[in-house]
């Protein structure tokens, strides 16, 4: 049940059986159904999710009561709202499944025993957190840097299997435009 992550780790660091068994101790899973909710606005949040099966959008409600989407997180992704966690204060965000999802938990409480007993974790978290941020640069850039035709063009060849798995309103409110204005660059594109 652990495996992908187990995987995802290999990647970056390496552990023993023994550590291997340590690790997973202190983990547990988490099955979220359908439209419901892994984290709610004023929460706080409690965990990192490292996600199984399933895909998760990450969200907030503007003043006006408008949903923006900042994230969507699928197969071996974490997902976690890091202010909230560390500073243990309540979330703007949003996070619910779009699809019958598992993640594996791994709660705020114990991390800091984990990271003493499996030194080699922090730096897998460390480069986690490093192509996070990347991330959030790039999508920054993508945002303001380009027009919303090339957003999309740039997103399907880059996300291609999100085209297909996201409502196309969601996917307008990641990419920053309306749904109608996706619709028309879809047409223009020949997508239906």
């Amino acid at each position: 049940m652990y495996a992908p992550l187990l995987a995802h780790i290999a990647r970056y660091v390496t552990l023993t059986p023994t550590e291997t068994d340590i690790l997973v101790s202190y983990l547990r899973t988490q099955t979220v159904a359908r439209k419901d909710f892994l984290l709610r606005e004023g929460q706080v949040c409690s965990a990192s999710y490292f996600v199984l099966g399933g895909c998760l959008r990450t969200y907030f409600l503007s003043d006006k009561g408008t949903e923006h989407i900042i994230q969507f997180s699928i197969e071996n992704w974490w997902v976690t709202d890091y202010a909230s966690l560390s500073a243990q204060t309540p979330t703007p965000f949003t996070v619910q499944a779009l699809e019958p999802t598992d993640v594996v938990v791994f709660d705020q409480s114990v991390q800091e025993e984990v990271f003493h007993r499996l030194p080699q974790l922090e730096r897998y978290f460390r480069l986690i957190l490093q192509r996070t941020v990347a991330a959030a640069q790039y999508r920054n850039q993508f945002l303001f840097g380009l027009s919303g035709e090339e957003r999309y063009y740039h997103f399907a060849a880059a996300q291609p299997g999100f085209v297909q798995r996201v409502p196309q309103y969601m996917l307008a409110s990641y990419l920053g435009f309306t749904p109608e204005f996706l619709s028309k660059v879809r047409a223009k594109a020949g997508h239906s």
